[in-house]
């Protein structure tokens, strides 16, 4: 008589992870710390997603990290008391200063005429980079949006060309014109008093126009053809309809553009005279601070760092708060009508 062999099928559902080759079995023990759990072993094409997942998320992890990085040594770099402890700092102060973690900075804020020179006045500076950064900016991109709303939206004679001439002049490279540009401003004399980082900057830019003209694509062209035919001209437009409607676009411009502002070099070091202190820009300040600390040897070179970490929080800051409104306006600055 044959003997009874009690045969039991494995439920489909279970999964065996004694037949699983070692490498998936270690990848499931991985995947199991961060809890994805079976999700590697649900299915043959779910476990290449979720290995790719975790490699994809190793990378980022990585790369961040090497971003991030810099600005957290800058960060405790500044807290230290000495320079040799500078270079020396990995993830936390070798040593802080006797009055305490800020002492740095503010040494540098109280002490910043002494270490720059005679009439930059720490809060003067801040101020005059404030005012370099915001009145162009504004003045700017509302002028760059009335640009980008005329090329995009009304049609005249030679609209086309003169796009054209516009935008090849975004390839003629800033430096090449900064020689001419320098000897212009000295007979206008605004090299003596900062007008040089004001003023020009007032007629707004060709790239901020190019890119809200590409946003203005995207608006129907229904709501100026009503607001024509309701009586309203094109400045009454511009004001009433377009600036509110690509109001995203206009400020994501206005912080990218008051982020270059902030933080230029070039231009302060080019038409804002070495004698004009009081009107310096914090870049061209941070520089001279730099020279000061080379030729002192008992100079903490610290609070170098500390004085670039305080230029740094205005743009963090106004980054962290518009970053939605930056990333989405450049997301729709390709759509079409």
């Amino acid at each position: 008589m044959a003997e009874n062999v009690n045969v039991v099928a494995e439920d489909p559902g279970t999964i065996n992870r004694e037949n699983i080759n070692p490498v998936l079995r270690a990848l499931y023990k991985f995947g199991s710390f961060f809890g994805f759990g079976n999700k590697l072993y649900a299915s043959n094409k779910q476990r290449k997603k979720v290995f790719f997942d975790v490699i994809v998320y190793i990378i980022l992890i990585f790369g961040s990290i090497i971003m991030l990085y810099p600005f957290y040594w800058m960060v405790m770099a500044s807290f230290n008391a000495s320079t040799q402890d500078v270079l020396k700092t990995v993830w936390w102060p070798k040593s802080i200063t006797e009055g305490g973690i800020f002492t740095n900075y503010a040494t540098i804020i109280r002490d910043f005429e002494t270490r720059v020179g005679s009439g930059a006045n720490y809060w003067r500076i801040v101020f005059n980079t404030i005012i370099y950064s915001t009145v162009p900016v504004i003045v700017g991109v509302v002028v760059s949006a009335a640009a980008a709303f005329a090329f995009a939206k009304i049609d005249f004679k030679g609209k086309n060309v003169v796009f054209f001439y516009c935008l090849a002049a975004i390839m003629i490279p800033g430096p090449a014109l900064m020689t001419v540009q320098y000897c212009f401003y000295v007979q206008l004399g605004w090299t003596e008093n900062g007008l040089a980082m004001i003023i020009p900057g007032c007629f707004g830019a060709i790239m901020t126009a190019f890119f809200i003209r590409q946003y203005l694509y995207g608006l129907p062209t229904s709501i100026i053809e009503a607001a024509k035919i309701d009586g309203a001209n094109y400045p009454r437009i511009f004001c009433s309809f377009i600036l509110p409607l690509a109001m995203p676009a206009i400020m994501a411009q206005g912080i990218l553009s008051f982020m270059g502002c902030w933080n230029n070099l070039l231009g302060p070091q080019m038409f804002i005279d070495r004698s004009a202190r009081e009107f310096w820009h914090m870049t061209q300040a941070l520089s001279q601070l730099e020279t000061y600390t080379q030729s002192n040897a008992d100079f903490n070179s610290a609070e170098v760092i500390t004085a670039s970490v305080l230029a740094l929080i205005p743009v963090l800051v106004l980054f962290g708060i518009f970053q939605k409104t930056i990333i989405g306006s450049i997301m729709l600055t390709g759509s079409k009508e």
